[in-house]
């Protein structure tokens, strides 16, 4: 099977930026385009010292914002709304600077004829990267209107004082809209935003306080419309063959099979066969037909029955890492010392709305509608694959029913793409449920390997690996002074890149589950050996936040019979997270039963209070999906978890008694909340597994 992802951009995300193939339709290179699309998209990695991934410096004030001679305000901005809240959090931004209601503001998102590059939506870098630069050209207008008012009412620009929309000295006011009509106007948008001053958490008005989703009622109503929902003039659907296995090759195939179902067209080029009809309906039936004749050579596949055997025998060298002081020295020589292996499957996204896309060509320009969380590297493929200028490229993202990470790329409006040129009319593609589980990647895979000494309560010494899945947490957030964390790739036998938090679900299970092992070991309960380690001021104040809400030392002493309790802690992406839990321990093959969870987070100043509870609600049910049921099963080549009734996500049968705590710490930088919540409920949810029933799970899911 093709390899969809280079390892070093999963390790390290920040440094290094993922990009699809530049091989090209144009011309007869059939085979660049069966790259391409025939098993997903061909990722290349290139190194960037750059933090253009996470956005293009944004040159002038209307390249960002729209003051309307109306009064009405817009913000433009490149990163999309796939349901994490970012449409109403910029808002909210815009309108606290501005010093107007956020019902005067509109947010116009992810278009790459309207709005800057903002980058990828990934990351949780939305809230430290994109509010702010946001914020900065609120704070600008703010400052061009005082300076309008100022001169207009003849004042000194500290007699000025904005609220409501308007700029107020001695009775008089000047709106927004009185700016946009002025002359000079247009020109003093296309100034730089420079450096404008923000206003202070302590002072919000806006930001700080909950706000329902802004176009929430668009949505309710049903008058929103998904990428699934596009429809253009003239359109007609189409559907993709999928080869049977990973890595089969089409020998044979009858295209006129297509023609038994009306309205039907086929399309072949090289390895790529799809169909367009005039309804999904028969472009799927017009597949089928043509797929009963196809003649495939298949390879073999490794199955994932021995997915972590194949991991550690393709594990390549000793890796990259960190290491200071001697961990070597001082486990050779210590006299209590634990190891351990820790295991996590494959975890597929399972997202509302499956790839979708939306082609059409008119005079030479292509647009796309399509579900993505990185539409200007998605226009750059476009446009690399028919081999046109991006300006010929135009990508509108709408608001699309969910991502978490994995939909980076844009295998499917390649696709629509190529039928639609090929037809002369626009092309609605929605993958099938099938085809999302099959051939969308994967969170990665992970063999992680720890040892410690011990010198009392105390960790001397410290060594943990991970085999496959990256470097996100790996560091260990606790205080020892001999340490060796390393990363070490290997071939994975699924197409694997970004999911919501990385490999840092992994990572933290593996190193929450061995602190509990080296509490045991210590003769600690779990709680006091992690204070006992650990200086981190905010990742010590959730784990005590956490711990006396859930009065975790008395539970954890005070055993109940078919119940355990457990804890874990975690740091990620800026912000940090514990959690307590009580489960019922599941018997042999079977997960534990979430039964309570207690959370605490931090990810400095909140911003939207209802938005970051729906944002670690969801976080937790996610976690709790990996930790007990998600994993991908996959055999000869063909995945057999490949629908709902076979991939088990949470049901709300599942959703346990939740109390969150959240530390609102204004004194610190903003941290995005759409990730580390996640880390914490698996390790918790084992170390509780043991403490019920004295079995130790080591993998994910959870099941012995």
């Amino acid at each position: 099977m093709l390899e969809q992802n280079r390892a070093a951009a999963l390790a390290d995300p920040e440094r290094y930026e993922l990009r699809e193939t530049p091989v090209r339709f144009a011309g007869v290179d059939r085979r660049g385009f069966i790259q391409l699309t025939a098993s997903g998209l061909l990722i290349a990695v290139f190194a960037t010292e750059s933090d253009a991934q996470w956005g293009r410096a944004v040159t002038s004030l209307d390249a960002r914002l729209i003051i309307g001679k109306d009064g009405r305000i817009t913000v433009l901005n490149g990163k999309v709304e796939e349901g994490q809240g970012a449409l109403t959090q910029l808002g909210m931004a815009a309108a606290e600077e501005l010093r107007v209601p956020v019902s005067r503001i509109g947010v116009v998102m992810a278009d790459t004829d309207r709005t800057p590059d903002d980058g990828l939506t990934a990351g949780s870098r939305t809230t430290p990267s994109t509010v702010p630069a946001v914020r900065q050209a609120a704070a600008a207008a703010r400052e061009i209107l005082v300076a309008a008012a100022a001169a207009k009412f003849q004042v000194d620009q500290s007699a000025i004082t904005v609220k409501d929309g308007a700029a107020h000295a001695s009775g008089r006011r000047f709106t927004y809209a009185q700016l946009a009509a002025s002359d000079g106007f247009t020109e003093s948008m296309k100034r730089a935003p420079g450096s404008a001053t923000l206003t202070a958490p302590a002072e919000w008005t806006v930001l700080g306080k909950s706000q329902t989703r802004l176009n929430g009622g668009d949505i309710v109503t049903g008058k929103y419309q998904f990428p699934s929902d596009i429809t253009r003039p003239g359109m007609v659907y189409g559907c993709v063959l999928r080869p049977p296995a990973y890595g089969a090759a089409l020998q044979s195939i009858d295209l006129e099979a297509a023609k038994t179902i009306a309205g039907a067209t086929a399309i072949r080029d090289g390895e790529f066969v799809a169909a367009v009809g005039p309804n999904a309906h028969a472009a799927r039936r017009a597949v089928r037909a043509m797929s009963d004749s196809a003649k495939w050579q298949e390879k073999p596949h490794p199955s994932s029955t021995v997915l972590y055997d194949h991991l550690k025998r393709t594990a390549k060298g000793a890796g990259r890492g960190n290491t200071s002081g001697e961990p070597d020295k001082i486990l050779a020589s210590a006299s209590v010392k634990l190891q351990a292996e820790y295991n996590a499957a494959y975890v597929q996204h399972a997202p509302m709305e499956p790839r979708s896309a939306v082609a059409e060509w008119t005079a030479g320009k292509l647009t796309v509608w399509t579900g993505t969380s990185n539409p200007f590297a998605v226009r750059s493929a476009l446009a690399q694959a028919f081999g046109i200028q991006p300006a010929a490229v135009r990508v509108i993202v709408p608001d699309f029913g969910g991502g978490f990470g994995g939909k980076h790329t844009g295998e499917a409006a390649i696709e629509a793409a190529r039928m639609a040129k090929q037809v002369n009319r626009p092309v609605w593609l929605r993958w099938s449920r099938q085809e999302e589980f099959t051939w969308a990647y994967s969170r990665p895979a992970a063999v992680i390997t720890c040892e410690a000494a011990l010198d009392g309560s105390k960790l001397t010494a410290w060594k943990m690996a991970n085999i496959n899945s990256g470097t996100a947490a790996l560091d260990i957030p606790y205080e020892v002074a001999n340490r060796d964390t390393r990363f070490i790739e290997a071939d994975s036998p699924l197409r694997q890149g970004s999911y919501r938090c990385l490999a840092a679900a992994a990572n933290n299970f593996a190193r929450e589950s061995f602190i509990d092992e080296l509490a045991a070991k210590a003769g600690l309960d779990p709680l006091e050996f992690r204070l006992a380690n650990l200086t981190n001021p905010r990742l010590r104040a959730v784990l005590i936040a956490a711990a006396e809400r859930f009065n975790f030392k008395a539970r954890w002493r005070r055993k109940q019979a078919g119940r355990g309790v457990g804890l874990a802690c975690g740091t990620d992406k800026g912000s940090v997270v514990a959690a307590c839990v009580e489960v019922e321990p599941g018997g042999a093959g079977q997960p534990p039963r979430l039964v309570e969870i207690v959370q605490a987070f931090e990810c400095g100043p909140i911003m939207n209070p209802a938005g970051l509870r729906s944002q670690v609600e969801g976080c937790i049910l996610m976690g709790l999906g990996a930790a007990t049921r998600e994993e991908m099963v996959f055999e000869n080549g063909r995945v057999t978890s490949n629908m709902f009734s076979r991939y088990r996500v949470p049901r709300f049968a599942d959703t346990p008694k939740m109390d969150l705590i959240f530390l609102d710490r204004k004194d610190t930088e903003p941290a995005g909340a759409g990730e580390t919540p996640i880390i914490a409920v698996a390790p918790a949810m084992a170390n509780a597994q043991f403490h019920g029933s004295g079995r130790r799970f080591r993998s994910m899911p959870l099941k012995g």
